[in-house]
């Protein structure tokens, strides 16, 4: 199979560089072809802006919007933004690996994302009327391929538990795994999420690459996070209110999910981890006292 993985992270020997190599060297020796867009390696121009449609007048009104759908539909997009797409067609999965920074991804994503992602590509497909709107979440140009986040997160996995003080990892990966994978089709899988990663030695790298390496060898195989899909009967049109008898009395993400059990599948410390947590925590409170 074809594999996309797209990295942000601007040093090659940081964790996520090392995590990077292995799953390359992962999937390969499985016997995917795998083509790496490494952002900051290759001078990733984050900014959308007018220059990305080359015949465009610079005079003229920069319309994000009508400026990428004109390029993309007249062949006029800068060459960067095709090689990407290009990429994306010829994939068929999707891996985004990046540090966890300020509770989104790395700002040289986001750019990835918002200029790859042109009118008519990643949006404004399909038919919008009373009766449909739009091939979005879980229709599109990317429908049929498959999508997982690898993240690396500083904090502690309690951080961003249930009732941790960062919120839910889930609420926090949602935008970009409902908004940015599931809205143009990906099948989403449950991202992959390291966390402490600035308190990494030998022994916790090497469980992170066996569960990692894990992931990796089922993603084909491993069921996606179970969205439910917008054309599918689960929203009113044009509304896109969820039906009322679906999760009755309910708001947040998780009522967008079918089974709302669902969530992701994190790292989880081994046992010497958290005793050395254990430690850390008594000679925090020592200092304290």
């Amino acid at each position: 199979m074809n594999i996309l993985l797209v990295y942000a992270h601007p040093e090659p020997r940081s964790l996520n560089g090392a995590l990077k190599r292995f799953s390359v060297d992962r999937l390969e020796r499985a016997g995917h072809a795998v083509q790496v867009s490494d952002l900051y390696a290759m001078g990733w121009k984050a900014a959308l802006d007018g220059a990305d449609r080359i015949d465009r007048d610079p005079a003229a009104r920069f319309v994000p919007a009508a400026d990428s759908q004109h390029a993309f539909e007249h062949g006029t997009q800068s060459a960067d933004i095709a090689r990407e797409q290009d990429k994306l067609r010829w994939a068929d999965a999707l891996i985004l690996q990046f540090p966890l920074w300020w509770f989104s991804m790395p700002a040289i994503l986001k750019g990835w994302v918002e200029r790859v992602y042109a009118y008519g590509f990643g949006y404004g497909v399909g038919e919008h009327s009373d009766m449909r709107w739009g091939d979005r979440y879980g229709e599109g140009s990317l429908a049929g391929k498959r999508a997982m986040l690898v993240v690396t997160a500083g904090g502690w996995e309690s951080h961003y538990a249930p009732r941790g003080i960062n919120g839910p990892i889930d609420d926090i990966l949602f935008p970009i795994q409902h908004g940015i994978l599931y809205y143009p089709g990906f099948e989403v899988l449950p991202p992959y999420v390291a966390y402490r990663t600035d308190r990494m030695d030998a022994a916790r790298f090497a469980g992170v690459c066996d569960t990692l390496g894990r992931r990796l060898d089922t993603l084909f195989s491993t069921p996606p996070l179970p969205f439910r899909r917008q054309n599918g009967g689960d929203y009113a049109i044009p509304e896109l209110g969820l039906r009322p008898d679906l999760a009755p009395g309910r708001s947040g993400f998780g009522i967008h999910l079918a089974d709302e059990r669902a969530s992701s599948v994190p790292y989880v410390a081994q046992a010497g981890e958290q005793q050395g947590a254990q430690r850390e925590e008594e000679r925090a409170r020592r200092h304290e006292a």
